[in-house]
């Protein structure tokens, strides 16, 4: 009988706010808010929609988070639905430019998030755009590194790679590790494999969200297995937008030493959580496979030190049951 993934023990690291949300809370919020509903099918697989449809269910959604109450129903549940799973630490990346018209600033969000994620096994990033003015992008850095006491690990850039340039980035990243911070821009989803280095050599990147198109060149791929900058490979967010499969990319991947680290990015649009994208990937790998994804998320995580070293020996126990 296959081993239960759902008792593997695992770290989610490429997590979106908005798109974290239970298709429940979606709607009620939405109704609550006087507000179109989301539309109730998942995008799907076999289609490829593009970004475009995408980002107007994304906007159409976030249109729904408006309070202080909101972000913390939404972090608890997205908390809840990944323990189920077998996620014992989670990673929101957040844009707060998203919901500061809503909540008054900036700094408001961010102490929002804070709070809802206090006493939570769950960790923030803050995010900007990469079609962002490096300027806005600069302030929200600066928001991640003042509030880094306060428990915020890190900066990214999300969104479509193609709209920002990386080197317009590069003033915004030396701040982000002078402080120490975790660097985790999205790269090589549509750009290629030049767009993943650029983001390892010029940001610093210390993990890359989703990054696949690394594997159009093997100087690439090296240098990311010498680094160890660990990919957030998300399986479920690839087919809609016609770009590179994990099922052909992980196993190479792994074969070269490059640390990956399964997530759901957006579970609200893509209809899967954590467990269905290690069932998508058991399809190409093998459950030891599984468990060196498994202690890579752990590894690579934020999680304090006493929770790592607890998870990563239920995987070596899960292995070994």
């Amino acid at each position: 009988m296959p081993r239960d993934l759902r008792a593997l023990p695992k770290a989610n690291l490429h997590l979106h706010l908005t798109g974290s949300m239970l298709p429940s809370t979606a709607a009620e919020l939405a109704a609550g808010y006087g507000l179109p509903p989301l539309p109730t099918a998942a995008i799907q697989a076999g289609v490829v929609h593009g970004w475009d449809v995408f980002q107007a269910r994304y906007d159409t959604a976030r249109a729904a988070v408006r309070s202080t109450d909101d972000i913390a129903r939404v972090v608890r549940e997205a908390v809840v639905q990944d323990a189920a799973d077998g996620v014992g630490w989670t990673e929101l990346q957040v844009d707060p430019t998203s919901y500061a018209g809503w909540l008054g600033s900036l700094e408001a969000v961010v102490e929002a998030l804070l709070d809802a994620a206090r006493g939570l096994p769950v960790g923030m990033h803050l995010a900007a755009s990469w079609g962002a003015d490096p300027d806005h992008a600069a302030r929200i850095a600066e928001l991640a590194v003042r509030y880094a006491p306060d428990g915020v690990l890190g900066f990214g850039l999300s969104n479509d790679e193609r709209r920002g340039r990386v080197r317009d980035f590069v003033p915004v990243f030396r701040k982000v590790a002078d402080a120490g911070l975790a660097r985790v821009p999205h790269a090589g989803f549509y750009e290629g494999a030049w767009h993943v280095r650029e983001c390892v050599d010029l940001l610093g990147a210390t993990r890359i969200g989703h990054g696949l198109a690394a594997l159009q060149d093997p100087s690439v791929v090296a240098l990311l297995a010498e680094r160890q900058v660990t990919l957030e490979v998300c399986p479920t967010s690839y087919p809609p937008f016609g770009v590179t499969s994990a099922l052909d990319a992980v196993p190479p991947l792994l074969a070269e030493g490059v640390p990956v680290a399964l997530a759901t990015d957006d579970p609200l649009l893509f209809g899967v959580g954590m467990v269905g994208q290690y069932e998508i990937l058991r399809q190409a790998c093998s459950d030891a496979d599984l468990a060196t994804i498994a202690a890579a998320s752990i590894r690579a995580s934020h999680a304090p030190a006493g929770l790592r070293r607890r998870l990563l020996d239920g995987v070596q126990d899960w292995l070994g049951g």
